[in-house]
This record gives structure tokens, C-alpha cells and sequence, in this order.
């Protein structure tokens, strides 16, 4: 029988648990409240799997419990310096400066300076779009990425989302790193003993592997080769070099502080938003009625967290146990 949890319930548990770390009460809510959406949109390996890591990271000062976060604004961009927060909590912050600034602008570019681990970028975009603007996030990752013979990673995974308001339904959200699967799956695959399939990663040397841990030694294999290189190559151009400064350039790659970009569209600057609605309405009913199971992206994540909000979220044994040490640990009981 599944175990059920209300997502209230585990968000106010997990917000607890940032600020046995030094987290702000209103920042600890925020970046658990994006946890526990992530875990309920389906992006399980980025969810509460992730809590554990963050807290060694914050408890370590690797991610900034109390960041003062500053910016600079000029037409068209804006440069957020993050300082070292969580990106749970820097994410949301550009996502609110970059509405902002649409107030008096067509589109803003927003480049993020010392931030943490984003999570899953859709949350970020899916934000953005639920606010009515189109939007684009990508983040830069130490390197990750090879193709077969390289003899190390030679380019980060580099995630990256695009979110897009929809009249009537759920914002269209896209979300995908540059590699064949997130780091995240072999992750949870060697947590719980399991082999990953063929062609998403290689060993030390360069050669395939269907092994986590060697998998974890060695480099991912970017989406459909090339093509996914050179994704992932664009994402560092807009996340790495436009945030770039001389602090971050004698960083070591391996730093947990990740640079990132936002991007925001006020589709309605450049037709009427009826025009644009109607064009979306047209374009996603054509695609839906294509095929007899064709959905967009994003829908699934909508219908599993309205459910999840209307019967409880369920989570996996392997990381209630896990959630539940972690909570001794801390002096905070995991909800039975």
C-alpha cells in the first residue's frame, strides 16, 4: 500500500529543515515550496531526492543560507548577482525582476551570477508562463558531457527550458538537459542498485557503460550526439560567458556556484495577445489531434500535480527512509 502525504504537509516539514541551516524563514518557504512542486510535476530527480545534498551544501557554506542578492538593470538585460543563494531561491527571484521588467519592455534578458543549482528549470519557466510571459532558462554546468573516445567530460550537461502561457490550459513546458538522461537518473539508479540502459553514458576511458558508478566516474553522452553538443554549447555561450566576471573566470569549473540565463517575452509587444492566443489555440489543436496520444509538454506535469494536491503525493520508499533520517538527524520528525 503507497503512503500518502500532503504537500503542505512536506513543504512546511522541508522548510523546517532549510532553516535548521541558517536558511531565512520566507527563503526556506519559497525554495521548499519549489521542491515539493517539482516532486508533484514529476521530476523526480530533481525533487526531494535533491533535499539532502542541498542541506551538506548549505551546511558546508558551498550554497549562501543568507544571500544578499543585488542587481544591475539597463534596457533590454538585467545581471543578477545571486550570491551563492540556493537556486530555488535565485530562480524565482530573476523570474520576479524579469515580469518586472516587461512592465516597460518587450523581452529581458536576465544573466545570473553565482547561483546554486537551479532544480528543474521548467518550475522556473513554468513561473514565468503562468504569469503570462514566453520564456527561455538555461543553466551551465561544470562539464559533463563527452562522445565516445573523448578522454574526460568536455562540456557541461547544460539544461535548459522553455515555458509558454497557453489560453485556457496549462503553460506548455519544456524541460531537458543536454545529455541522452540527467545525471540525476544514474544517480538515483546507483542509490538503488540498479544498471542504466545503453548509450546514456561512458566509463573513465571513454567507453560505454551500462554501470552507475562507473557512469559517475566518467562523462554522459549528449542527445543525439552532435546536435545535442551543440545545444549544449549555446547554453554556454548565454549562461557562461554573459555572466562571466573576474571572479568566476579563476573559479574552478567544478564549483558548486553554476551560472545561468533567463530570458522573457511579452508576446503581447508584438501582436495582439487575442492574435497570439488564437495562434497558440490553433497550432497545439493541430498538433493534439495528429496523434491519438499526442500531448504537449507540460500536461502530463498539470494533471499529476492537481492529483497529487487533490489525494496526497505518494514518495518512494528508498527516499522516505532517507528524508526520514535525515530529520533525526536534524531534530525535525519526518511527518508519519
Amino acid at each position: 500500500m503507497s503512503t500518502h502525504w500532503s504537500p503542505d504537509t512536506i513543504g512546511h516539514w522541508t522548510a523546517r529543515i532549510f532553516e535548521t541551516c541558517g536558511v531565512p524563514r520566507d527563503h526556506a518557504a519559497e525554495a521548499a515550496s519549489i521542491l515539493v512542486r517539482s516532486e508533484l510535476r514529476g521530476y523526480k530527480t530533481h525533487g526531494m531526492t535533491r533535499l539532502s545534498s542541498y542541506v551538506n551544501r548549505l551546511k558546508n557554506r558551498e550554497f549562501n543560507p543568507k544571500p544578499t542578492m543585488s542587481h544591475r538593470a539597463f534596457p533590454g538585460g538585467i545581471v543578477l548577482n545571486a550570491d551563492g543563494a540556493m537556486g530555488q531561491i535565485a530562480g524565482p527571484h530573476a523570474v520576479r525582476l524579469a515580469l518586472e521588467a516587461l512592465n516597460t519592455s518587450a523581452s529581458v534578458l536576465v544573466v545570473m551570477q553565482s547561483c546554486g543549482h537551479l532544480g528543474a528549470l521548467g518550475i522556473h519557466t513554468l513561473l514565468a508562463a503562468e504569469a503570462g510571459a514566453f520564456s527561455v532558462m538555461g543553466q551551465h554546468t561544470p562539464p559533463a558531457l563527452a562522445l565516445e573516445g573523448f578522454r574526460g567530460p568536455a562540456i557541461g550537461h547544460n539544461p535548459i527550458s522553455f515555458g509558454c502561457p497557453l489560453p485556457g490550459q496549462a503553460p506548455i513546458v519544456f524541460d531537458v538537459a543536454c545529455s541522452v538522461a540527467a545525471r540525476g537518473h544514474i544517480l538515483l539508479a546507483a542509490r538503488e542498485g540498479k544498471s542504466i540502459p545503453e548509450g546514456w553514458a561512458l566509463d573513465s576511458q571513454g567507453r560505454p557503460t551500462t554501470d552507475p558508478q562507473c557512469a559517475l566516474e566518467g562523462s554522459l553522452m549528449p542527445m543525439s550526439g552532435h546536435k545535442g553538443m551543440g545545444i549544449a554549447m549555446m547554453v554556454e555561450c548565454l549562461a557562461g560567458a554573459l555572466a562571466a566576471s573576474a571572479g568566476s573566470l579563476n573559479s574552478p569549473r567544478g564549483d558548486a556556484m553554476q551560472d545561468a540565463f533567463l530570458w522573457l517575452v511579452r508576446p503581447e509587444s508584438y501582436t495582439g495577445r487575442e492574435a497570439f492566443d488564437e495562434y497558440m489555440r490553433q497550432w497545439t489543436e493541430t498538433y493534439v489531434t495528429a496523434g491519438g496520444d499526442a500531448r504537449l509538454p507540460g500536461a502530463r506535469g498539470d494533471v499529476l500535480e492537481r492529483e497529487a494536491r487533490e489525494r496526497g503525493m505518494t514518495l518512494p520508499t528508498a527516499i522516505a527512509d532517507e528524508l526520514a533520517a535525515l530529520g533525526e538527524q536534524l531534530g525535525v520528525r519526518f511527518p508519519a
